[in-house]
């Protein structure tokens, strides 16, 4: 009981991790799109700050180098100068001071110092060093919310040593940039829900023809071979429902072939049985003193049996053959020989039930094939012809040279009612046998033409049956023709 109930949990614990395939794609998709999201924000939130940062440097270093040409201008008045500065410090957004060495501002005039300007003279001169024209440098000055962006350029200004100094608070940028940045991570997560809703009618499209298919396939479990797998979106899909498809067509077959012999089978084996044992009873009560009648009754025992003996030596064939467990055994050999030989088995039908074979064989024909099979599908023809063939009981045999195309050429015809088109297709199946004839006194169990097939197709021979209704059947067999044929 433990042992069964262990192995229970287990199949629990093994079914529990079973996940269906839109959970796991709706999953899938929504942690590897918001992995890329969430990378891309990370990365956007990051390089903004500094995106912004150079795009400042460089903006207050080109107003920096165009103050200073002004500035430095010797063809321009002192008015002139003062008027172009203010205008940059208007329309740029910029403070701009010339101050000489004693820390003193000369222009403009008009603009109040910062209450920091002997801090701001001071680290222009450490960051800009000993006085030399046209010496310029960049600096950061201050704490984070009141930090500036410094521009300092070495300047002649009416004669005197000064310096060009451009300034640009960093609040500006820092605002802007805590906004950007929050303005991705709101689009990411944004993104990141819309997402999850995408992923989840993405899983639940690309799964349906799965969930599709599977409830079919419960349907074909269930022995309904009505259905059909039809999924045709993908073409991996397709192929999958095709694949199905044969599988369902070949289990029906399988079923009908197990009804049939079923039917055609017990038929066959009762029949025989029952006259086994009534004749035994005959022999034993009746028969048993006369030896006239004994054998004749021990006769139709022995019949009886072979034709068991038949039957069974049939379903073992077939079942070896078709499932690939019986090898070629290939050699040359004389096919005309060897055919007269498996005629001769049928001489019983000509002695005691009237039967005529007519022969027509050319002499030393030799052939490279299984010698066995191959008289097993010349013996299965001709029984074919014998239970099929007209009133006249009449059974033509041919073997013939074809020196054109070096083969030789087996038929045997009957001259029954032969076979309509609709039965053409199936003769050659498992246990089939034709409906107009399928009484009793027609021998065999249906597999005859069936071995004979799989036979051939294991050899490569071509084979066929010609065929009208109400002039009987011709079945022929194409064999290679090999040195000492003539």
């Amino acid at each position: 009981m433990k042992s069964e109930k262990g192995r229970a949990g287990v199949k629990e614990r093994e079914v529990a991790r079973i996940s269906k395939a839109n959970v796991m794609l709706w999953r899938n998709f929504t942690l590897l799109s918001a992995a890329i999201i969430l990378v891309l924000a990370l990365v956007s939130y990051f390089l903004l700050g500094g995106a912004f940062y150079s795009q400042t440097k460089k903006r207050v270093n080109d107003i920096g180098e165009e103050i200073y040409s002004v500035v430095s201008d010797g063809a321009l008045g002192a008015a002139e100068k003062e008027q172009t500065v203010n205008d940059y410090i208007v329309s740029r957004g910029v403070s701009v001071f010339v101050f000489d060495e004693e820390g003193n501002a000369v222009l403009p005039h008009f603009l109040a110092l910062p209450e920091s300007w002997g801090e701001i003279v001071r680290s222009a001169r450490e960051n800009s060093g000993d006085w030399q024209e046209g010496k310029r440098a960049q600096f950061n000055l201050g704490e984070e919310a009141s930090a500036t962006y410094n521009f300092v350029a070495c300047v002649d200004y009416g004669g005197r040593e000064c310096r060009l100094l451009v300034r640009y608070p960093l609040s500006h940028l820092s605002g802007s940039v805590h906004r950007m940045q929050l303005y991705v991570l709101v689009i990411a997560a944004a993104a990141i829900i819309f997402t999850f809703f995408v992923s989840y009618l993405m899983a639940n499209k690309l799964s349906q023809p799965l969930r599709d298919m599977s409830n079919t396939a419960k349907k074909l479990a269930g022995g309904d071979y009505s259905v059909e797998f039809t999924s045709t979106q993908y073409s991996e899909i397709a192929d999958l429902s095709t694949a199905l498809n044969y599988m369902k067509d070949e289990m029906k077959k399988s079923g009908d072939f197990q009804k049939e012999l079923l039917a055609n089978v017990s038929h066959d084996l009762k029949t025989p049985l029952t006259m086994i044992k009534a004749y035994a009873s005959m022999v034993r009560e009746i028969s048993g003193d006369d030896p006239e009648k004994r054998n004749k009754h021990l006769q139709v025992i022995i019949d009886e049996s072979d034709r068991l003996t038949g039957l069974v030596d049939d379903v073992l064939s077939a079942s070896k053959i078709n499932s690939g467990l019986s090898q070629l055994n290939k050699k040359v050999f004389n096919i005309t020989e060897y055919l007269y030989g498996v005629i001769n088995k049928f001489d019983y039908l000509t002695e005691t039930q009237g039967y005529n074979i007519m022969v027509d064989v050319d002499p030393n024909l030799y052939t490279f094939a299984d010698e066995e099979k191959i008289g097993q599908v010349f013996y299965n023809l001709i029984s074919n012809a014998v239970n099929y063939t007209g009133e006249d009981k009449s059974v033509y045999i041919s073997l013939k040279y074809s020196a054109e195309d070096n083969r030789i050429k087996f038929a045997v015809r009957d001259t029954g009612k032969g076979i309509s088109e609709e039965e053409l297709a199936h003769i050659w199946d498992r246990y089939y046998r034709s409906k107009d004839t399928h009484t009793r006194p027609i021998k065999g169990t249906g597999l005859g033409l069936n071995i004979v097939k799989a036979i051939l197709q294991s050899h490569s021979f071509e084979f066929g049956v010609k065929s009208e209704e109400g002039y009987g059947s011709t079945f022929y067999v194409d064999l290679p023709a090999v040195d000492g044929v003539r």
